[in-house]
């Protein structure tokens, strides 16, 4: 069971890396008005890392019998996720002006960057446990 659960966080890893390189990559193009941000290809690309993300997510938190809304970081973390996707739609889809375009792509990374925090530190305060003293 243990070369399955490495492999699977491999592939989860992995796909954290590769999801968030290609939101903000899309992201930015979409800033500076590039069509390509919008291509069907990368669309499809993006939908297919993130629906892998997500099953080894479940795979691995049923691997070690972890549940959110039972342990405090992973209810943490899956309700950053759900923002972070919120903040993504409004950066990529919804804002009209390129103002609010970054400040949603901005807060969609720190949303990242926080999602990634607490799944390294397993504390639902993250990056913010390291203040805490």
């Amino acid at each position: 069971m243990t070369d399955l659960f490495i492999w699977i966080l491999r592939l989860h890893v992995s796909c954290v890396i590769a999801s968030g390189s290609l939101f903000a990559a899309r992201g930015t193009m979409h800033l500076v008005d590039a069509r390509m941000a919008h291509r069907p290809a990368l669309r499809y690309l993006s939908y297919g890392i993130d629906t892998t993300l997500l099953a080894a997510g479940v795979a691995l938190a049923v691997i070690v019998h972890q549940a959110p809304f039972v342990q405090a970081w992973l209810t943490v973390k899956l309700l950053a996720v759900l923002a972070y996707i919120g903040l993504g739609i409004q950066a990529l889809r919804c804002s009209r002006t390129r103002r609010a375009r970054a400040g949603f792509l901005f807060a969609a990374l720190a949303m990242y960057g926080f999602v990634v925090s607490v799944a390294l530190t397993r504390s639902p305060w993250g990056v913010f446990t390291l203040l805490q003293g």
